[in-house]
């Protein structure tokens, strides 16, 4: 797994390379892990603050880091100024990402090795879950996420990705 480029997120991840140590004899995933994968992604695109949006969270993230033969890319400079934030329910909306993409890989494995596309995929969950977000929630607006969706809406979302990848590749990351 690629590791995001921010401050913020170091502590995390030393702490889930420690849980993958913890469950390095693990197998691969199930056909129902997967499937309870992308139902939960879907879930959480749908209704971000379910009852039941923090224990899936916490399901996915575990899984993601147990499963050998999962494997995503993330760049969380994809979302902008959210990468960073704490407000307007921005972790949520970051890890979206992680969980849109993991169910992308999952439904398309013959594309998984296509970085563009699981971004993409990976964005368009995060602003599936923030459009929703806002029906509940209208003051947590991002302008770059708004701007984002435009984007998606003109059909450019994929162009302006594409572009954005190699700085998702370049060695500065944490």
């Amino acid at each position: 797994m690629r590791i995001w480029r921010s401050k913020s997120l170091v502590g995390l991840l030393i702490g889930c390379l420690q849980i993958v140590l913890v469950f390095a004899d693990r197998g691969p995933s199930t056909p129902d892990e997967r499937a309870n994968a992308v139902r939960l992604a879907r879930l959480l695109e749908s209704d971000p603050l379910g009852p039941d949006a923090k224990e899936a969270r916490h399901w996915l993230t575990m899984w993601v880091i147990e499963v050998p033969d999962i494997h995503v890319s993330l760049c969380g400079i994809l979302l902008g100024p959210v990468l960073d934030a704490k407000k307007n329910y921005a972790p949520e909306l970051i890890t979206q990402m992680m969980y849109s993409s993991t169910a992308f890989v999952i439904e398309h494995p013959d594309q998984a090795a296509d970085e563009v596309s699981m971004y993409v995929a990976g964005v368009e969950g995060s602003l599936r879950a923030y459009e929703s977000l806002l029906k509940a929630k209208p003051k947590a607006r991002w302008p770059y996420l708004d701007d984002l969706i435009q984007k998606r809406n003109q059909g450019q979302l994929l162009a302006y990705i594409g572009a954005k990848v190699p700085s998702c590749n370049t060695s500065d990351k944490s």
